[in-house]
């Protein structure tokens, strides 16, 4: 274990994965239209959403963690509770029973071949507020990290003033000697979650967080949610893909940094992580939790690590839960990352959240013996390899140039082998 410690709040749902590993690549829709009784093989039982998947990722990390959610006195809520426990008792210290609720569910179709099916109820992850955090234990941590707010009712009604209050609380609690972290999940255009302008909830929650780690298609969908809406049925998909230009991230990015984020990770799936951070005036408040010199002004891009995929449920929880380790073990920016992708890429070696995740050492060692990653191609102005670590960077003078408010342009050029 390291010496600094972190809390994770937010969604905490019990996940079922019926077993679909016997069914042929692509095959699981055409079944569906064959017949009404569906043979399945075993089913998983797991614990899911950021507190859960960030959170005991953290702690398999070596990351003395606390876990802060709410669940039903019910057999979910039971099974989540033991579940939680059976990887140290003291985690489930800080999950509150609320009787009046059931425990958050869902069920993860997960099909080879094909993309997954999330069948989902919020239950008790609803009725989460800022009342349900004990922020007198949250400033003993060095990091507080919040996920999921789009499936939790009260986070994002009335303009997200209760994810505002969460972390208004949390950064006083904290002294200036507390990092922030927020994490997303993609909206449903059909639910409430879905049809609220995130545009104005990031404008008034963002001040407060320090690092800010949504996927790209969050992101779009979140802050231009016009030009992305002919791309919701194209996630991960090849052109979906194509759209994650040097550019465009930068101008992604860059609307992060002004909103205040000070440390901006953008998960592309397939394509890795990026990675743009403020200025060093701007990182100057968090010089006694981060190191200001080497985090300041850097724009980096790192391809995923080779790995047979069996599911990828959790990847980029765990993806985040790497990132964060990093940074409380004070590594640098690119080190960070790279320790970020290889957690994310243990992850999706087994079909569950959890199960693929090595210890911190073990992850470490495998990164040390060699472990190949995709090769990563970016053919764009300013855009440098770097043939040690083969991350790529931007020199800040150029990182930080102001903004070009345009239309979304697919200048630069990107390819991975």
């Amino acid at each position: 274990m390291v010496s600094k410690s972190a809390v994770v709040a937010g969604h905490l749902c019990l996940d079922i994965f019926p077993g679909l590993g016997h069914l042929p690549p692509g095959g699981f829709k055409k079944l569906l239209q064959e017949t009404h009784l569906l043979s399945v093989g075993p089913v998983v039982i797991a614990t899911g959403g950021p507190v859960s998947n960030t959170g005991l990722a953290l702690h398999k990390l070596g990351i003395p963690t606390r876990l802060v959610a709410t669940v039903g006195a019910d057999l979910f809520g039971q099974a989540v509770r033991e579940i939680v426990q059976s990887y140290a008792l003291e985690l489930a210290e800080d999950l509150r029973i609320d009787p009046e609720v059931n425990t958050a569910y869902t069920i993860v179709i997960s099909p080879p071949g094909e993309d997954r099916i999330f069948m989902g109820h919020p239950g008790a992850s609803d009725t989460f507020g800022a009342g349900d955090i004990d922020y007198e234990r949250v400033a003993q941590a060095d990091l507080f990290h919040f996920g999921y707010p789009p499936v939790m009712r009260r986070m994002y009604s009335d303009n997200g003033a209760e994810l505002v209050e969460i972390f208004r609380r949390v950064k006083a609690a904290g002294g200036g000697k507390l990092l922030t972290s927020l994490d997303m999940c993609f909206p449903d255009p059909r639910k409430p979650g879905g049809k609220v302008n995130w545009r104005t909830i990031l404008r008034s929650a963002l001040p407060y967080v320090d690092i800010f780690l949504p996927s790209f298609d969050e992101l779009m969908f979140m802050l231009h949610k016009r030009e992305f809406k002919p791309f919701l049925h194209l996630r991960q998909t090849d052109a979906l893909l194509k759209m994650m230009t040097p550019e465009l991230l930068h101008r992604l990015s860059g609307e992060l940094l002004e909103m205040g984020v000070k440390v901006a990770g953008i998960k592309l799936g397939a394509r890795g992580l990026y990675l743009r951070t403020a200025s060093r005036k701007a990182l100057e408040p968090l010089a006694s939790c981060l190191d200001v010199e080497g985090w300041s002004g850097r724009e980096l891009w790192t391809a995923c690590f080779r790995v047979q995929v069996a599911g990828t449920t959790g990847a980029g929880d765990a993806t985040i839960a790497g990132f964060l380790s990093g940074i409380l073990r004070n590594l640098s920016p690119a080190e960070t990352m790279k320790m970020a992708v290889a957690v994310g890429a243990c992850d999706v070696e087994a079909v569950d959240a959890l199960s693929g995740i090595q210890s911190w050492e073990a992850t470490r060692q495998r990164v040390e013996d060699g472990w190949r990653q995709y090769e990563l191609k970016l053919e764009a102005p300013g855009w440098k390899r770097d043939s040690e670590s083969g991350l790529w960077s931007k020199p800040p003078e150029e990182s930080n140039s102001q903004i070009k408010r345009r239309q979304f342009g697919r200048t630069g050029k990107l390819r991975i082998d």
